[in-house]
């Protein structure tokens, strides 16, 4: 701990953003670095806890509380108070496969249960580790680890997302060949398409794919298994399988009207939309373009949130999101205690930015959207809500019931659907052979991984479901862990 006094003589910094109104008129990341002197000054905050619940990672209240990888955060908030940023990279990454993405785009359950926000702000822990990774790739102390021996075994990855890169990163070191298979055009799944420039620009996802591809790992792209290639040619060719498809069932809003031209997943929206920034030679779809429009998202999670800032950008005439629950208080409420994360009112980055070009907050909370309205053209025009209150029922539980009096209209030519993701899709599971869960999961047990079919594993979203990125680099690094184990009988990985 170098300076025991650090989280009383400085206050938290928060998070560098680049002007909310300016930002809006391009598409890169609206967060800047930090100088090496207010660094300095954050790392001193760190209290180098006896017990530092920062790493503790598991779920308290149905969320998640502390890190899942076990992030060694005292050590390295030390190190760069100290100056000593190439060491702080060294134990940055004993734990984390990829601090640039987390560093970015992870919601920081561990500063939601930091032993200084108790009574006050957290150390901005994800601004550091985002610093160190950075400093590391400016400073060329990232380099390609090739591995000095090949043990024969072939793994087979399906899916290129965080869960998918960070088995075959383990695995690869350990001296097996991996192969990745992903049915997009770019590796990368979620990070790639799923998260828009503004959060994580493409650029950082194609500097790490690159990287691992120098170290060894093919990467295998529009490739569909199932069609373009078996289940069973993969169990042939290769000694372990892993299934890292993610949970990209998306949930639909099946209501009256929902036929109507101008309602989307939201996922589809910003794939497309990431598709045309990546590709100059990609006319824009009319359907996805929020220019001029009335544009209404229903939902009121992170997905919600980066289809607001994405239409802002496109020029939408006004951007409305809908959630169904109340507005968050502004403090920890009795029942949300630390170490919890906590569950309080905030502006995200899409939020100020909404705000700032049309002057106000574009979140509606408490209500339900009843049913879509066309034009004669089979055109949206319009969706009906009313109002919803929290109750407690005669049992006792709360439940959602509907205010009389409070239907509203609301004129919209796009709606972009971000309820969530029912779990897996099911065409690839069928294709392997593999037990799911009711809720659409691969059935495989966390820790183990197996599945019931010899041979193929899952790990990541696929099999817990929709979750944080951190907890796909989590079960990605412990799946590598059981392959290994499997293959060789013992195992070199952590």
């Amino acid at each position: 701990m170098g300076k025991a006094t650090g989280f009383i003589d400085y206050k938290r910094e928060e998070a560098n953003e680049r002007d909310p109104k300016t930002r809006t008129r391009d598409w890169n990341e609206y967060a800047a670095p930090f100088s090496d002197a207010t660094l300095k000054t954050q790392g001193a905050r760190c209290m180098d806890c006896g017990t530092p619940f920062c790493h503790i990672g598991m779920e308290i209240g149905g969320a998640t509380s502390g890190c899942p990888i076990y992030n060694l955060i005292p050590e390295w908030n030390d190190l760069v108070y100290k100056g000593k940023w190439k060491e702080a990279l060294e134990r940055l990454m004993l734990t984390n496969n990829f601090p640039e993405f987390t560093g970015r785009v992870c919601p920081a359950p561990c500063e939601g249960s930091c032993t200084v926000a108790i009574s006050d702000p957290a150390v901005a822990i994800k601004n550091i580790e985002r610093a160190i990774i950075d400093k590391g790739f400016e400073n060329g102390w990232i380099t390609p680890r090739i591995p000095q021996k090949r043990t024969g075994k072939k793994v087979a990855i399906i899916g290129s997302g965080p869960a998918g890169m960070a088995s075959a990163d383990q695995l690869n070191q350990a001296g097996h060949t991996v192969t990745v298979y992903e049915r997009a055009d770019r590796a990368g799944g979620l990070l790639m398409y799923g998260i828009p420039n503004m959060k994580l620009e493409k650029e950082v996802v194609e500097r790490r794919i690159n990287l691992l591809r120098q170290e060894g790992i093919d990467f295998i792209l529009n490739t569909e298994i199932g069609k373009d290639i078996l289940a069973e040619e993969l169990r042939e060719q290769y000694d372990a399988v892993i299934l890292c498809t993610g949970a990209q069932q998306q949930r639909d809003l099946v209501i009256k009207g929902r036929e109507s031209k101008g309602v989307h997943i939201a996922m589809d929206y910003l794939t497309v939309s990431t598709k045309m920034l990546l590709d100059d030679k990609l006319a824009i779809q009319p359907e996805f373009d929020a220019a001029g429009k009335d544009v209404i998202v229903i939902g009121g999670g992170d997905t919600g949130a980066d289809c607001i800032a994405t239409a802002v950008r496109q020029g939408a005439k006004s951007v409305t999101q809908f959630g169904k629950h109340p507005q968050l208080p502004l403090a920890r409420s009795a029942d949300n205690q630390w170490p919890e994360y906590p569950h309080v009112f905030g502006l995200e980055y899409a939020h100020k930015e909404a705000k700032a070009v049309y002057g106000e907050d574009p979140r509606q909370y408490s209500i339900q959207t009843t049913k879509f309205v066309k034009d004669e053209q089979g055109n949206l025009k319009e969706l009906h809500t009313i109002d919803m209150q929290k109750v407690r029922n005669e049992k006792g539980m709360f439940v959602y019931q509907e205010v009389e009096g409070s239907e509203k209209v609301w004129p919209a030519e796009l709606v972009l659907i971000a309820i969530g993701f029912e779990g897996t899709e099911t065409p690839l599971l069928t294709e392997f052979g593999v037990n799911v869960t009711p809720n659409k999961r691969v059935e495989a047990a966390y820790g183990d991984y197996r599945t019931n079919v010899d041979k193929v594993f899952a790990a990541g979203d696929a099999r817990r479901g929709q979750s944080l990125i951190v907890w796909a680099i989590n079960e990605g690094r412990d799946v590598a862990k059981q392959v290994d184990l499997q293959l060789m009988g013992e195992t070199v990985l952590p």
